[in-house]
This record gives structure tokens, sequence and C-alpha cells, in this order.
């Protein structure tokens, strides 16, 4: 199931040892047949009085683009994170694109401790925003005799994809490949860093040994490409058709988007926060748990 990457180049654990400790504890579940299997990451405890979380990671990401936000949100509900079709430890979509990807979603959430009972909250961050807002569309569509179907309280979207406005890059992006496969470290590494700083982070401060780790990681275990679908827009839409409140965050500096257009196109409430940019739960971590805490009702 987990697919070949190509050298990796790192000591994770020793770069990233929160995400190695985070590992380690997860209860992991692999939901689904053969061949369209997702794996589910579970934190916290199942049968408390609030829903389980669904936490959805970005294009080029796997569930560690929420390492600085999943015990925060651990201390008072069950969170589960998964690595969505087509990334990290999950199977590959090969046919169906993003229909086959929601649809081993939603299937995945259904099964999950506590959720035909409770109900799910639903947090996205990126193209995850742009697919959580699908999922909770869906869910609100769907009738209740769809063994699927599941009742989705809460949508919160981290600078989501879809929102159909304009983009502000900072600079082009390297491509990384041909560094991974000679295993040239140093070369890999500056990609790296030159590409978290174009296009997921602020701050040069913020890309630490931990940011490199995880960004180079997921990146080479993604196979679905999520680029065409994040700029087609309709993320009003979805939002519209989800039955529950709905807010947003974004970075002040997030490329993605200019928040405050941005925020005006999806219509729901939105919230920027200053001196980060894209990867907003991992610059401002302090500042977005407690806006997650809050949104999702303390």
């Amino acid at each position: 199931m987990t697919p070949e990457l190509a050298s990796l180049s790192i000591d994770f654990a020793t770069r990233a040892p929160r995400a190695a400790r985070l590992d380690a504890l997860a209860r992991q579940l692999d939901l689904g047949p053969i061949g369209g299997r997702v794996r589910w990451r579970g934190w916290g405890l199942d049968g408390r009085r609030r829903p389980p979380l669904v936490l959805l990671h970005g294009g080029h990401g796997n569930w560690m683009h929420w390492v600085r936000n999943i015990e925060a949100l651990a201390e008072e509900r069950a969170v589960w994170v998964p690595d969505m079709p087509g990334y990290g430890d999950s199977d590959a979509v090969d046919e169906g694109g993003l229909d086959t990807l929601l649809g081993r979603l939603m299937a995945g959430i259904a099964q999950l401790p506590d959720v035909p009972e409770r109900g799910v909250d639903l947090a996205g961050f990126s193209f995850g925003g742009l697919v959580a807002a699908h999922l909770a569309a869906r869910a609100a569509e769907a009738p209740a005799s769809n063994e699927t179907a599941v009742h989705v309280h809460h949508l919160l979207l981290l600078g989501p994809a879809g929102h159909g406005g304009a983009r502000r890059p900072r600079g082009a992006l390297q491509d990384w490949h041909a560094a991974a496969q000679a295993q040239d470290t140093a070369a890999l590494t500056a990609i790296m860093r030159h590409n978290l700083l174009m296009h997921m982070l602020h701050d040069d401060a913020a890309i630490d040994d931990e940011a490199l780790a995880l960004h180079t990681r997921a990146c080479q275990a993604t196979r679905f490409r999520s680029k065409r679908l994040s700029r087609a827009g309709g993320l009003q839409a979805l939002i519209a058709a989800h039955a529950g409140p709905a807010a947003a965050v974004w970075g002040a500096h997030d490329v993605t988007a200019d928040p405050a257009e941005a925020a005006a196109l999806v219509g729901c409430p939105a919230q920027v926060i200053p001196a980060a940019g894209h990867w907003v739960q991992y610059e401002a971590a302090t500042q977005v748990n407690a806006w997650l805490c809050e949104a999702l009702g303390g």
C-alpha cells in the first residue's frame, strides 16, 4: 500500500520528531477494498460528547500537514486524519479522478468510530478545503438510506482552493525529481526550501528541519494531481449547499489567494492571520488552533 518513494535522503525521525511521535501514537486504520484503501490515523478518545473531527490535507501533502494542530484538537475530541487517495500511505486513484477520491473518503468517514451516531466536523487545508466542501455538500444531499451518509456539522476551510479568485505567486517553483533520483541531498534540500518559501510559508525562519522533512516526504508520495481542480472554482456553491455553519481562514501572505477577495467570493465568515503564508496552520499554529477550537464551539 505504501508507495515507492524516490530517495527521501533525510533522517526523518531526527528532523521531524513530533511527526514520528504522533505516528507512533496514532490509531491506524486502512479502510476500503484492496487497491482502493485509505490510511486513516486517529488520536483522542472516542465517545466524548463532541463529534469526531476529520482534517484533510492539501495537494502535495499528507496527514502531516496538521502536525502542529493534532494534539491541541485531540484534547477535546477524537481527531481523524487520512492520507487522501493518491497521497501518502493510501492507494492511488487510477480511474475516476475526483469522484473516486470523494467516494473513498465518504465511505471511510462513515466507518469511523462514533461518526454514524454523532456526525462529523470537517476541516480542510488548500485542496483539502475544496475536498471538504465537496464532502459537506454531498452529505447534505445524500438520502438517509445511503450507507455512506453522514451528518456534517461544521465546515472549516484553511486557505481553501476552488475560490476562483486571483492568485499572488511569489516566484516559480523548481522541479525536485532529478535531485531526488540522483540522491543529491543538498540539491533536494535547497529545492524544497525554495519551494516552501515560494508557495507554502511566508517567513524564511519558519522553514526549519521539520518543515523540510514533512514537505519532502509528502511531495515524493503524491500521485494525485490537484492543480486543475484547485483552480476550477466552485467553492462558493459547495459551501452554500452545506447544511451547517462554515468559516474560513487565510494567512495574510497566502500566495494562492488575495484573502479579502477570496473571503468575499466564498461567502462565509473569514479571518486573516497576519505574518503567515499559505500553510497557515503550520506557520501560525497557536492562532489557528485557537481559531479552530472557537469555530468548533470551544
